[in-house]
């Protein structure tokens, strides 16, 4: 961002929402969801649903969402469509103000959803300009205030953002990440029914899950896929992990600095390779598998975050539209000769996915469990499960 210059654009008449910017800019809005302040990084996400499953997920910890389609909020909300056990978001930057739900599965409007959770809404503002910021300048620091007098402490506001030390270096995922140990038994979601249980199967090959802050549609598709899953937390020790007896590893999505993340993973991803038995990893998982062996992880620019993201497969050339959110990628100079890669982005060429040549792991930048987003990528769960049997 630029150096700070004077605050401006006065405040609009009856404006409750206010965004600042470390350098002094100003929007304001009409705010909704609970009241208060919050500072992070702001990024923007381009999907057209999905709005709960995108707030809940862990991996936007510290994060401030604008939403690029105009009328989130419309549906409301429920009890099934999230990611985690809470919203992980700060908070969002929507164009239309919040109405009431249009949804036979609404149990309850957005606002109130996000006053529950302790995360501030800002309706009205134009998140097409916000957009093309983020696109221009990258992801600036914001701190976002909601009070229904309209009285802001500009000034405090901006030292806020300003002081903000950014993600890189931030090792959030054990901060996100679950305490205890967890045996996994949600099965997919069925129409009239909601969430089904999984099998109580010993047979089935057996998962354990690392949650760097996992999403849990990933869990429900391993048992989909024919897995019975583990889950233990992101600072769970080679000894511990083993002690459930594993055919398999996964390496889970989640939010912060890889590299940062990597300072206890790493040792651990390693050991786990040596077993050679199947491991697979997503998003920061696919980041820590890459770290661990020996390639390293960049900030980008403005992330890749949506519904829509196209990725090629080199193996055949076939195109997968998959659901991204991540602002740190794997650069692919001063990979090992055997770590392969397997996917790129057809938006901007960087790396989506490797696999090892000399024993079955593998892993990739995107989110082949969706949630919301397309359902192209659902065979590396069932390649995973595969190898394990």
């Amino acid at each position: 961002m630029a150096d700070a210059r004077p605050l401006r654009a006065p405040q609009s008449e009856g404006a409750t929402g206010v965004v600042v910017f470390a350098d002094g800019r100003v929007v304001w809005g009409q705010g909704f969801g609970a009241e208060g302040e919050a500072v992070g990084e702001l990024c923007f996400n381009t999907a057209m649903t999905g709005y709960q499953e995108v707030m809940t997920d862990p991996s936007y910890a510290k994060q401030v969402i604008a939403f690029t389609f105009p009328h989130i909020g419309n549906v409301g909300a429920n009890d099934e469509d999230v990611e985690a056990g809470e919203a992980h978001a700060l908070g969002c930057l929507v164009r239309e103000v919040v109405t009431e739900p249009s949804n036979y599965r609404a149990n309850q409007g957005f606002a109130e959803w996000m006053r529950k959770w302790g995360r501030i809404g800002i309706a009205g503002v134009d998140t097409r300009a916000l957009t093309r910021l983020v696109r221009n300048e990258g992801p600036p620091n914001i701190a976002v205030a909601h009070r229904a007098d309209g009285q802001f402490d500009l000034d405090k506001l901006q030292r806020m953002a300003a002081e903000w030390p950014g993600l890189e270096g931030m090792d959030l995922a054990k901060e996100v990440s679950r305490l205890q140990v967890e045996h996994w038994t949600g099965g997919k979601w069925a129409w009239g029914q909601g969430y089904e249980l999984g099998p109580e199967d010993e047979g089935r090959p057996h998962v354990v899950a690392v949650d760097y802050g996992n999403k849990r549609n990933i869990f429900r598709l391993l048992v989909e896929a024919g897995a019975r899953v583990t889950v233990v937390p992101a600072q769970a020790s080679f000894d511990e992990i083993m002690a459930h007896e594993p055919d398999g590893f996964f390496l889970s999505n989640g939010p912060g600095d890889p590299a940062a993340t990597g300072g206890y993973a790493v040792p651990v991803i390693q050991a786990m390779l040596e077993t050679k038995k199947p491991l697979f990893g997503i998003c920061l998982g696919h980041q820590m598998l890459a770290l661990a062996v020996g390639g390293k992880t960049s900030k980008m620019f403005q992330g890749h975050r949506g519904a829509n993201h196209p990725v090629k497969r080199l193996a055949d050339g076939r195109v997968e539209i998959t659901s991204m959110n991540h602002g740190f990628a794997v650069e692919r100079e001063g990979m090992p000769d055997h770590v392969r890669e397997t996917h790129v982005s057809l938006f901007d060429g960087s790396n989506c996915g490797i696999e090892l040549t000399d024993r079955p792991a593998f892993s990739v930048q995107y989110h082949p469990e969706a949630s919301p987003g397309p359902q192209d990528s659902f065979y590396l769960f069932e390649k995973f499960v595969g190898a394990m049997r």
